[in-house]
């Protein structure tokens, strides 16, 4: 089972990168293949030329690369901070650049013009991971939680993934660190959970 794993944020120290290492330990504990892209650590370029917009266009070898990937992924982990209730921008334009049409979506001939896509992702799992400094009964009451509209309505439901999981660890900038060890066994066990064991991958 092939899942693919990415992370946005910039600082190596942080509760996201902490995170990020819990889902590739769990993953692989359950045999599956990783493939883990730390955004800012392999200076992504989140700026979409326009050369690249049209379904088909020539894609430069690293945004091949995810494109690849996240096509040939069985499951979708996407872990990042909430930074005024949205993904980072580096984040935003790996979205911009890799969930592109001909990879995660298409668009059917004779919808009348209404632009209504066809998922073509092949994941049937997307795991997303937050953390945050609002506390939540706040940030659903005040700002609508606008994060959870973004990754399971207009990414990942319109490119076909029918099983959508999030979860937002606030606020993390007074947490303690027995409170920080209790969020990664709770990620590491909603790992367990959602992605199981992979068939064939032994005890």
């Amino acid at each position: 089972m092939k899942t693919s794993v990415i992370l946005g944020h910039p600082d190596r120290g942080s509760f996201n990168h902490a995170i990020a290492a819990a889902v590739v330990d769990a993953l692989h504990d359950n045999g599956h293949e990783v493939r883990f892209h730390d955004l800012y650590a392999e200076g992504f370029d989140a700026l979409l030329p326009a050369g690249e917009m049209p379904s088909g266009a020539a894609l430069p070898p690293q945004i091949a690369l995810h494109c690849r990937e996240i096509a040939e992924a069985d499951a979708i982990v996407i872990v990042h901070p909430n930074w005024w209730g949205q993904p980072p921008a580096i984040l935003k334009g790996w979205i911009d650049r890799v969930i592109r049409p001909g990879v995660a979506y298409e668009f059917l001939e004779g919808d009348s013009g209404q632009g209504v896509p066809h998922g073509l992702l092949k994941a049937r799992t997307a795991i997303v991971f937050n953390t945050a400094n609002t506390e939540a009964g706040r940030e659903q009451r005040v700002f609508g939680d606008p994060l959870e509209t973004i990754w399971k309505n207009c990414i990942f439901g319109l490119c076909g993934i029918g099983s959508f999981y999030r979860r937002t660890f606030s606020i993390v900038i007074t947490s303690t660190e027995d409170q920080r060890r209790a969020w990664l066994a709770e990620v590491r066990q909603t790992i367990l959970e959602q992605l199981p064991r992979a068939a064939g991958s032994g005890a």
